[in-house]
């Protein structure tokens, strides 16, 4: 058997490229910082059960020392990581980044950022894919085995006119009753917003089992979703690490915190250069084939400081995007006075899909109609003392909701990566640059001109003053520094995402995308890592 292929990362595009290595007969060894969680405590209990029978529910679902309490702050973000997920997003102690205009968020975890996503699973058209050296037709089975492996709830509705149709989808979720309330009169309203707004409105879709797939059980609609599935009906890219430890040609090395790699005479990698994350010297291990997923920011730094070891070049990487994204809070006025039941699927179920001119410049919204989520953000943000403001919002929270409003991206040579030339015990830390471009304030205006009118036509308000527009980051859909293109350039990657720098270099995360949809990637970044991995090894 030849060499091990070497992978660098165990998120979602690592975990699924790997897979399909392993069922070619690959040897396949994995680097890996890999924090891990805790187990969910209690599985079968549901949100106010599991309140009941902790000896310290504070501590469970806002930290020992109350850090999932969100102080109020205008511009600050309205949902914070729960404390069971901060190992998700917890740096190394070594590691340091400065960012102008983005706000990076990075993860050394088990399974990568995706440990801590909300599952939606978004194909891309063949408009999005205009940059790309390929189009739908090259990603339809790739977008099926994925759904196949993970298993994706849905439904073939009006949003199928935005997003592709694959095989492998799962019946839907059960509707809670505030979301089943905004279709039925969605159906009333269908055609006078589709005309008038250019707004469609249909079922998300989720990689949340609708029935069993395999050893995972379907939803129990525990409302626990928030702090972690505890029947692993929710996807994360862990469960598919799992499935790659059984095979006997996997190696996986936790622990490891691969900083960069060194050339041979030929320009070819020969090893990569790691470091034991309890501390101790580095370590080099020989590659013939070497791939990063490690994410687009950490996957960048490699390449960024494996050139300035081999020439001592500090070199910036260009095209940097992120979607930009503004949550929406909204009150149903028809659900005001509704009972409130927890035990309901807790994230998105809607989804929203607004046309452009430009298909490319389609935006797209879930729609989060709030259960079982804290409400302290909520109640911290509107504008009267506590008290009453308390009393307001557990009058009306089944009437109350959220749409997550993505923006496209695309890549402009004014936002890069690179490594700063001072130097912290040694080592450069990453720099980021980042500026929005001249029409994304015209952009989010008319959209929100469109949500705002929808959400009028089903009989919804916008608290004033109540929209929120994340900082650039704050979605964690990184991509676009060594974009896929048919022309040869420097820092560029092959349709099969083969670095045109270094023969033996693939590197298979957001980073090779040329262009960003509106779309969660996560789906998509799976996919294109099996693609590779079935087309090019």
């Amino acid at each position: 058997m030849n060499a091990p292929i070497v992978v660098v990362g165990s998120g979602a595009s690592g975990v699924h490229f790997t897979l399909s290595l392993l069922r070619k007969g690959h040897k396949v060894t994995m680097f890996d910082v890999g924090r891990r969680g805790t187990l969910p405590v209690e599985p079968e209990a549901n949100f106010t059960e599991l309140k009941e029978r902790l000896s310290d529910p504070s501590a469970y679902f806002l930290g020992p020392n109350y850090d999932g309490v969100l102080l109020p702050n205008a511009d600050g973000e309205y949902y914070g990581i729960p404390p069971g997920k901060n190992y998700i997003f917890e740096a190394s102690h070594d590691f340091r980044h400065s960012a102008r205009g983005f706000s990076p968020l990075f993860s050394f975890a088990r399974g990568g950022l995706a440990e801590a996503w909300t599952g939606g699973c978004y194909p891309l058209n063949d408009a999005e894919l205009t940059d790309f050296p390929f189009g739908y037709d090259q990603m339809r089975a790739h977008y099926s085995e994925v759904a196949r492996r993970i298993g994706i709830s849905g439904e073939v509705d009006d949003l199928a006119r935005f997003m592709p149709v694959h095989d492998n989808l799962l019946p839907p979720l059960r509707l809670d009753p505030h979301s089943t309330g905004l279709m039925k009169l969605y159906a009333r309203k269908r055609d006078r917003l589709n005309r008038n707004v250019g707004a469609y409105i249909g079922r998300t879709r989720v990689a949340t089992l609708s029935q069993p797939l395999g050893s995972r059980s379907s939803c129990t609609y525990l409302g626990r979703c928030l702090w972690g599935c505890p029947v692993n009906a929710l996807y994360t890219p862990s469960q598919t690490l799992a499935e790659c430890l059984s095979y006997p040609n996997f190696e996986y090395i936790p622990g490891m915190h691969v900083d960069y790699f060194k050339l041979g005479p030929d320009h070819r990698i020969r090893s990569i250069v790691a470091r034991p994350t309890g501390g101790g010297t580095e370590q080099e291990f020989n590659v013939e084939r070497l791939v990063l997923a490690a994410g687009t920011l950490l996957s960048t730094k490699i390449v960024l400081l494996s050139i300035l070891r081999a020439s001592g070049e500090r070199v910036q990487l260009r095209g940097l995007m992120d979607n930009r994204q503004i949550l929406v809070p909204f009150v149903n006025l028809r659900m005001l006075g509704q009972p409130f039941s927890p035990d309901n699927y807790q994230y998105h179920l809607l989804g929203i899909g607004i046309e452009a001119g430009d298909p490319r410049d389609y935006v797209h919204g879930q729609i989060t109609t709030l259960k079982t989520a804290l409400l302290h953000p909520i109640i911290q943000n509107l504008p009267l003392d506590l008290r009453t403001s308390t009393f307001i919002t557990r009058s009306m929270r089944t009437a109350l909701g959220v749409i997550n409003v993505n923006f496209r991206d695309d890549r402009r040579e004014d936002n890069y990566v690179t490594l700063s030339e001072k130097t912290t015990e040694g080592q450069p830390h990453l720099e980021i640059s980042y500026s929005p471009s001249a029409d994304e304030p015209a952009r989010m205006r008319e959209a929100m001109k469109k949500v705002t009118k929808t959400l009028r036509m089903l009989g919804c308000i916008i608290p004033p003053g109540m929209a929120h527009v994340r900082p650039m980051g704050a979605s964690v859909h990184y991509a676009g520094t060594l974009p896929m293109t048919e022309k040869p350039a420097p820092f560029t990657t092959t349709e099969y995402c083969q670095s045109r720098d270094f023969e033996n270099l693939f590197v298979v995360d957001g980073s090779t995308y040329p262009f960003l949809p509106a779309k969660n990637i996560t789906f998509t970044l799976m996919a294109n890592a099996v693609r590779v991995a079935e087309a090019a090894f």
